[in-house]
């Protein structure tokens, strides 16, 4: 696909990032923390009329904002005793303890968190051993996800990856038949990580977020919007983003 490098340009207040594409339509997104604007647009749409059309959605990007600003932002994980963390969107306490064997992370009483590291170990380490965790987690998970719907969608992934994403829960490499899941839904509930590989997973059907792509949604999983809210919803850390 044809890209242009991104630019921008201003409409009122409001900064706009622009790419344009290869694409037919134009595509307004607004992104958390603070309501970044992006534009995608076809190759030929001059900046005119991408001003036009973000006028005419100012009322809808307004709200967009208005959503971001009012959730409330968790503060930096230091993984120190009596800290809130979150599994499958469970709230959990941290309980750190040392010892002196391998580190691993345990569930109790369906309260605590559990992390045992050696004597001394610093803040680093204690966000490796819970990343790890997150990600074997997830990787427990979502095995199981992309075999349940293969069959139900009639497409193959050929492969799965779990990284850390600044501004999509998800992406998919269409050519590799390929899907990316962002490591914070393990921390999300279990519909949500479901939502998300269908999601990724339609892709492979339908490359844009057009009416096709929302008719195979509403197909596969017709309250894919509750589960979209409800992801918008959730407290932000200092690495998450909505989608």
């Amino acid at each position: 696909m044809i890209t242009e490098p991104l630019h921008q340009i201003t409409v009122g207040k409001w900064v706009v990032n622009v790419v344009r594409k290869d694409i037919k339509n134009l595509h307004l997104g607004v992104y958390p923390p603070d309501g970044r604007l992006r534009v995608a647009a076809p190759l030929t749409v001059t900046d005119d009329a991408i001003r036009l059309l973000v006028v005419s959605k100012l009322a809808w990007i307004k709200k967009q904002v208005a959503q971001f600003q009012g959730q409330q932002r968790q503060s930096k994980r230091q993984y120190v005793s009596g800290e809130s963390h979150y599994l499958k969107g469970q709230r959990y306490l941290l309980n750190v303890i040392y010892h002196n064997a391998a580190p691993k992370v345990i569930i109790r009483n369906k309260t605590y968190i559990d992390l045992y590291v050696r004597s001394g170990s610093s803040e680093e380490k204690r966000h490796e051993v819970m990343t790890e965790w997150y990600r074997q987690n997830l990787k427990e998970q979502i095995p199981v996800l992309v075999d349940k719907w293969q069959p139900v969608m009639g497409v193959e992934v050929r492969a799965w990856g779990i990284k850390q994403m600044k501004t999509k829960w998800g992406t998919c490499s269409i050519a590799a038949q390929r899907i990316w899941l962002n490591l914070n839904l393990a921390q999300k509930p279990e519909h949500c990580l479901e939502y998300i590989v269908v999601h990724e997973m339609v892709h492979l059907l339908e490359r844009h977020h057009n009416e096709q792509f929302t008719a195979y949604m509403d197909k596969f999983m017709p309250p894919w919007r509750n589960y979209r809210d409800e992801l918008n919803q959730f407290l932000l850390n200092h690495s998450d983003w909505s989608y």
